[in-house]
């Protein structure tokens, strides 16, 4: 089977110190969270900054900065994705405008949060095709079936150009409590046309479950503190390198390799 892309995704938009002591928050915690995950196994970074108050942020310069720490810790081995997540306080012009100045190696993008009026679909073609010309790694994330649809569509009308993008399908985001079920993954693969390489993650302490599934499907994986702080029997995990750890170690139980970021970088994950 092909190697597993394991990403991690250490902190997400919203959690705090006060949620887990290991959350990290600052540029150099951060860094050295992804240095320590890289360890357990992860070659990629989904990456959030916050403010000085800790909140969410899109900000440039905190991006590059951050950027700069991790890159001092883990040199190229990790593809650092950068989030465009609105996360309720960004507009979709806001958060296209932050891509282009930044001009991150790799992005993840909400369809659904810049498939807006404002937007539109000749706004649409002109992002995705920028980022297609700059070679920018792009994730785009579906939260259900519809988005995945609306994609397809506007793949299909030459919105989108072809290019090498990826998909993240979301894992029980609108079940109750947020507690994801390997069976969230059967719709997704039912709808995929199969021309993307696609990622799950997951909420709650079935994670581990969700994304063994999907290694197993032929997919790739995001863990991590922004969606799940828990082991696979429920304990509460000590750090983010622990969650990468499982993920490696149902990589190893299902015959898949891991893949480093050479491979993504040499074009196998095609993102």
């Amino acid at each position: 089977m092909d190697p597993l892309i394991i990403t991690v995704a250490p902190n997400g938009a919203y959690k705090q110190a006060s949620d887990h002591a290991q959350v990290p928050l600052t540029a150099q915690s951060i860094a050295t969270t992804a240095k320590a995950c890289l360890d357990a196994g992860a070659a990629m970074l989904h990456l959030h900054i916050r403010d000085a108050h800790g909140r969410h942020s899109l900000d440039v310069q905190g991006y590059r900065d951050a950027l700069a720490a991790v890159r001092q810790a883990v040199g190229d081995e990790l593809v650092l994705q950068v989030t465009s997540e609105a996360a309720k306080v960004y507009q979709a012009p806001t958060q296209i405008a932050m891509v282009r100045e930044l001009r991150p190696e790799a992005v993840s993008v909400g369809l659904r949060e810049i498939d807006q009026p404002e937007i539109g679909e000749a706004g649409l073609a002109e992002f995705f095709g920028w980022l297609a010309g700059e070679r920018t790694m792009t994730q785009l994330i579906a939260y259900d079936v519809a988005d995945l649809l609306r994609w397809q569509a506007l793949r299909q009308a030459g919105v989108v150009p072809d290019a090498p993008w990826s998909l993240l399908f979301v894992l029980g985001r609108y079940t109750a409590g947020q507690q994801s079920n390997p069976r969230d993954l059967v719709p997704f693969l039912q709808a995929h046309a199969g021309q993307e390489p696609w990622a799950v993650c997951a909420f709650g302490a079935t994670e581990h479950a969700c994304v063994t599934a999907a290694a197993a499907m032929g997919g790739h994986v995001r863990v991590g503190f922004e969606n799940n702080f828990h082991l696979k029997y429920g304990a509460l995990a000590p750090d983010n390198a622990a969650l990468v750890a499982q993920a490696a170690q149902a990589a190893h139980s299902l015959g898949r390799p891991l893949a480093r970021a050479s491979d993504i970088r040499a074009g196998f994950f095609k993102v």
